[in-house]
C-alpha cells in the first residue's frame, strides 16, 4: 500500500504508547470559497475517547457543519443549499451509518450519486479504493456503543471544470474517530482514526444530461491510524493489535500522534503498514 494516494489508500497503524513531544507538521491549505468547520459543542469526554484529542470532538453527525448557502456563480442559494445537504447525507451514510458499514450491498450509498457515476463507485467497492470515502467494518470488528467523533470543514465554490461544465465544487476535510470494543492498555488503544479529503462536484443542471445531474466524487485522499493492516489492505476497518501499534511507533517516531487527529494536517504520512512482512 502507498500512503496518502489520490483515489486509493494510505494507511498507518499508529498508537499512543511512547508518545513523542509536539512537533511541527505540514498542514492542508484551505481551499478558496465559502466554508464551515465543525462547531457543535462536544459532549463530555467519556469512555474510549478519554485521553485523546477526539474526546473534544462533536459526536456523530453533529460534527458535520454546513456553511451558509449563498448565491455562488450561477448557482442560486437554494441550489447551493440542496447540494450541500446531499453531500452531508452522503457523508453520514458513508462514515456514520452502522447498517451501511456492515451491509454486503453498498447501494445504500451508491444510489446517492449521479446515475452516470454509479458504475465507477461500484468499481471502487469492488477494490479497496472505497476506503477513501466510505467505512466498511472487517469481519468480527465491533464498534463500541459510543458514536464516532467527527471534526472538520466543508468549503464550496463555483467554477467550470475541465470539460467547461459549470459546477459547484465542494471540498470536505474530516477526521473520523471510531471506538472499537477492545481491552485498551493506554489511552486511544481502541480508537481508529480516518482522515479524508474529498472533492465533490454538482453540475449546473442546464449543462448536462439528466443522468449526469447530481452528486459526483472527483478526488479522494485519506489515511488511517491505529488500524488492522491486514484488514485495511482490503479497505476494511478494525483496530490494530498491540503488535501493530508497536511496529508503527517504531517506524514513525518523528510523528506526533496528536497531530494525526488534526483536520489541518497534511495527508502524506509514513506508511507503517508497509513495514510488516
Amino acid at each position: 500500500m502507498a500512503v496518502a494516494l489520490v483515489a486509493t489508500l494510505g494507511t498507518v497503524g499508529y498508537g499512543y504508547a511512547r508518545r513523542p513531544g509536539p512537533q511541527a507538521y505540514p498542514t492542508i491549505s484551505q481551499p478558496p470559497g465559502v466554508y464551515a468547520t465543525s462547531s457543535a459543542s462536544p459532549p463530555p469526554a467519556a469512555g474510549p475517547f478519554d485521553g485523546t484529542p477526539a474526546a473534544a470532538f462533536p459526536a456523530g453527525a453533529a460534527g458535520i457543519t454546513l456553511p451558509p448557502a449563498k448565491r455562488t456563480g450561477d448557482f442560486t442559494a437554494k441550489q447551493v443549499s440542496a447540494g450541500l445537504a446531499k453531500i452531508r447525507t452522503a457523508l453520514i451514510t458513508a462514515r456514520l451509518d452502522r447498517t451501511f458499514m456492515t451491509a454486503k450491498d453498498p447501494e445504500r450509498l451508491v444510489r446517492q450519486f449521479a446515475s452516470d457515476q454509479r458504475a465507477s463507485i461500484r468499481q471502487d467497492f469492488a477494490s479497496d479504493a472505497f476506503a477513501n470515502f466510505a467505512t466498511r467494518l472487517a469481519p468480527g470488528a465491533r464498534l463500541a456503543p459510543q458514536q464516532p467523533r467527527v471534526k472538520g470543514r466543508i468549503t464550496y465554490r463555483a467554477h467550470r471544470n475541465a470539460r467547461g461544465v459549470r459546477v459547484l465544487e465542494v471540498t470536505t476535510n474530516f477526521v473520523w474517530a471510531y471506538a472499537f470494543r477492545t481491552a485498551p492498555v493506554a489511552p486511544g488503544d481502541g480508537v481508529v482514526i480516518v482522515h479524508d479529503t474529498l472533492v465533490w462536484e454538482l453540475p449546473y443542471p442546464g449543462d448536462v444530461r439528466s443522468r449526469a445531474n447530481g452528486l459526483w466524487l472527483t478526488h479522494m485522499q485519506s489515511y488511517g491510524v491505529n488500524i488492522d493492516c491486514a484488514a485495511f489492505d482490503k479497505g476494511l476497518l478494525n483496530s490494530g493489535e498491540a503488535s501493530d501499534r508497536e511496529q508503527a511507533i517504531t517506524g514513525t517516531a518523528t510523528v506526533d500522534p496528536d497531530s494525526l487527529y488534526d483536520p489541518d494536517r497534511a495527508l502524506d504520512i509514513p506508511d507503517t503498514c508497509g513495514l510488516h512482512d
